[in-house]
């Protein structure tokens, strides 16, 4: 039953009506951007991906967490050749469940082979690859089951299927591009170097004056904004004007240009030789794609995707734009098994799947890490023989085994700290850390940093005999590879969270492919959420909204006609209502809504909360003393705090870490208003008292991991300003969380020693 009739909106003294002018057109809510949506890639139109990239003149919603740069890429470009936009996110295919075996570039160190030889030769292989395609027509007629050219093919004739479409358009691709098939699966080495020491992720030096002024003369050249000049100087570093010059689609390098402001741009420089299947258009194009599906958790794409989303932008040879970036190793190409392995002589099914270097690569690592910590494990230890009460379970898995996973809500978070106080009287090191910091530990980001916890070994490892991490949904697959590179050998890792929240802003699904491979021991917590708001949420993790009692109105749903009355509500809420209810402060009442933009996004929230708790000027670029806000030091982290004072060093803030200074420069970027969030921003806190904003134009925005993550941020209580009719219970019983294109699994079933029989 829906929850818009579980309690009166009296419930919360809400007596006051507002005036209600014309619905606001609604803006689309789908956080895909754009173009790799297959949306018309309009010159202008950006997508809000939580870092407020692009312009804002078009649709707006979470990604990630954080406000970004907000400089747009230029006004009114002329449509690109060929359809527009792009199917890059992946969302045709399932998310990968396995991986090659190899995990090397595809592209050699030899480079790339001649082209073609002869007219002879040439038909000579042709005739030869026809034979060979009639034997694999065959086949396919004997197993009686499709299979799709290009997708599923495997071997030797993959390898031929690929080299005709490769010699129809007048080239011959690398021959590493189609290794033979994986070979057997590696085995994690017996001596593994030393990891990593990661550090935080320096920001862009800052480039020469006199190479700024450059850069600014090209992009007036091409009519694009001369405030993209910094930027794209930092990117390019020295020679970049002369590098923009000869390849105007580098522009795609920036975080706020799309493809069709980079053609114009290419455009007004390089006159009618900027056509859609410049090499330089298709490669930049290529790139920019995989850096989209990334935005979306995507570490990887499949061929045939990344070709059909390479076609919809106009380029007439997919399949040789994406041959010629691997060739160039702009990016990396892996094969994924499918399915089980086949008997000796039979060729076994792969898919193709590429990816650029930093994520894929990330991945390996992972696994590897993950692989030498179940393969260095001494053996159990016997303190926990005795372990009772709860997190038992929990405390006898992990004596056992050197890496466990460990599922339950937020109740459940009660037995990592049990595990923590058993190891502890054991004399053991241990450290807690979790994607926001708290009382009972560290946040994930200063454990890496080196801000906070323990210190490190002269490998370069922690100094711990056993890590918990708690939200590891949160963790994408970048930062779970420095985390897991840094515990030492022999010692304990614990990842434990919630599956049903939302995934990581960054790529990955680190969690999920740790739980789907079962290659270690997982603890399912038997804890259940207490009370009306625990009985809500754990029904929205299976798929329904249920109705609940709430005798102590730990729940209230406030109907709003539209977006107008739906922020006047949430003013009321915050300001007046919750607070006299409850006892609370309205500091730690929390907002959360869908997107940032919108007539009720969290611009437009925070604008009108800012008015009503502490009205002021702005004087500090938009802050004034007092103003709860956001810092966002790199993508995926949204640190509350709170702004004190500017001087000529830039914005102070106090958060929970204690004072910090944002440089003045960076304030646009990474400091925003924070009574109001979204679920992303809000993903691994909890507050007493949460008001979820739905507003009309939010419908399309809704997804069951979004409600489960956004409502679950309540401890004591729970307002829902519904604006969104039928389309809440559709989101919780029919809209689950998007696929992400991975290959962790894989690689983990690949590497991993079997734990043995799983706990229930």
């Amino acid at each position: 039953m829906s929850t818009d009739r579980q309690a009166e909106p009296a419930a919360t003294e809400e007596a006051e009506q507002a005036s209600a002018p014309a619905a606001q057109p609604a803006e689309a809510q789908d956080a895909r951007p754009a173009e790799a949506a297959g949306e018309s890639p309009a010159a202008g139109a950006g997508t809000d991906t939580g870092t407020d990239s692009g312009t804002k003149t078009g649709t707006e919603t979470e990604t990630d967490a954080g406000p970004g740069p907000s400089a747009g890429a230029g006004g009114e470009a002329a449509a690109e050749a060929g359809p527009s936009g792009g199917g890059a996110d992946g969302e045709d295919g399932e998310p990968a469940d396995g991986a090659d075996a190899d995990g090397e570039p595809a592209a050699g160190a030899d480079g790339a082979p001649a082209a073609g030889a002869g007219l002879t030769e040439a038909q000579a292989e042709l005739a030869a690859q026809k034979v060979e395609r009639e034997r694999i027509a065959r086949r396919k007629a004997e197993r009686e089951a499709p299979v799709e050219a290009g997708a599923k093919l495997s071997g030797k004739a993959a390898d031929l299927l690929a080299a005709v479409r490769a010699v129809e358009g007048g080239a011959k691709p690398p021959a590493e591009f189609f290794d033979e098939a994986p070979p057997a699966p590696r085995r994690p080495a017996a001596a593994p170097a030393a990891p990593r020491t990661p550090a935080p992720a320096p920001a862009p030096a800052a480039a020469a004056p006199g190479t700024v002024e450059e850069v600014r003369a090209v992009l007036a050249r091409g009519a694009a904004p001369e405030a993209l000049a910094a930027e794209a100087a930092a990117a390019l570093g020295e020679g970049a004007a002369e590098e923009l010059a000869a390849n105007p689609w580098l522009l795609l390098s920036l975080t706020a240009v799309r493809p069709a402001q980079a053609d114009g741009f290419a455009r007004a420089l390089l006159g009618s030789g900027a056509g859609p299947g410049d090499g330089r258009r298709t490669g930049a194009l290529v790139g920019w794609l995989l850096v989209q599906a990334g935005l979306k958790g995507h570490t990887v794409l499949e061929v045939p995707l990344l070709e059909k989303a390479l076609a919809q932008y106009g380029v007439p040879d997919p399949a040789e734009a994406v041959e010629a970036a691997v060739a160039e190793g702009s990016v990396l190409v892996f094969h994924e098994p499918l399915g089980p392995p086949v008997p000796e002589g039979e060729e076994q099914p792969v898919r193709l799947l590429v990816g650029l270097e930093g994520s894929a690569m990330a991945e390996e690592s992972l696994a590897d890490g993950l692989a030498r910590l179940v393969n260095t494990f001494e053996g159990p230890a016997d303190w926990a023989t005795g372990a009772t009460g709860p997190g038992a379970e929990l405390v006898r898995a992990v004596a056992g085994h050197g890496l466990v996973a460990h599922t339950g809500g937020e109740a459940a978070r009660a037995e990592p700290l049990a595990l923590l106080a058993a190891a502890r009287e054991q004399g053991l090191r241990v450290c807690l850390a979790a994607h926001a910091p708290s009382a009972d530990g560290i946040a994930v980001a200063d454990l890496l940093a080196g801000t906070q916890g323990p210190g490190r070994d002269a490998d370069g490892r922690f100094a711990v005999d056993l890590l918990v991490v708690l939200d590891a949904p949160q963790l994408d697959v970048e930062s779970a590879a420095a985390l897991v590179e840094s515990v030492p050998d022999g010692a304990r890792l614990v990842l434990s969270g919630d599956p049903g929240v939302l995934g990581s802003a960054g790529a990955g699904r680190v969690f999920g492919d740790l739980l789907a491979a079962r290659t270690c021991p997982q603890v399912v917590s038997r804890t259940p959420d207490p009370g009306p708001l625990g009985e809500l949420v754990s029904g929205i993790g299976i798929g329904e909204l249920n109705q609940v009692d709430a005798p102590g109105k730990e729940v209230v749903i406030v109907p709003v006609r539209d977006a107008a009355e739906a922020v006047h509500r949430t003013v009321q809420l915050v300001s007046e209502s919750v607070p006299r209810a409850f006892g609370v402060d309205a500091d730690t009442v929390q907002v959360i809504t869908p997107g940032h933009g919108g007539s009720a996004g969290t611009r437009a929230l925070n604008a009108a909360l800012k008015e009503r708790l502490n009205p002021g000027p702005g004087r500090f670029g938009g802050f004034d003393p007092g103003d709860r806000v956001v810092h966002v030091p790199s993508p995926g982290r949204a640190v509350p705090a709170r702004v004190l004072s500017a001087d000529a060093e830039g914005l102070h803030l106090e958060g929970a870490g204690g004072r910090l200074v944002v440089p003045k420069e960076q304030v646009e970027s990474r400091v925003r208003h924070g009574w109001a969030v979204t679920a992303h921003q809000a993903a691994g806190a909890r507050w007493p008292a949460v008001v979820v904003v739905l507003p009309g134009d939010a419908a399309q925005a809704l997804s069951r991991d979004w409600v489960y993550t956004a409502f679950g941020r309540a401890q004591r209580h729970l307002s829902v300003v519904h604006g969104v009719d039928q389309a809440l219970p559709h989101a919780v019983a029919q809209v689950p969380p998007k696929p992400r294109t991975t290959r962790l699994t894989g690689l983990l079933k690949a590497l991993a020693a079997p734990a043995g029989e799983q706990p229930q």
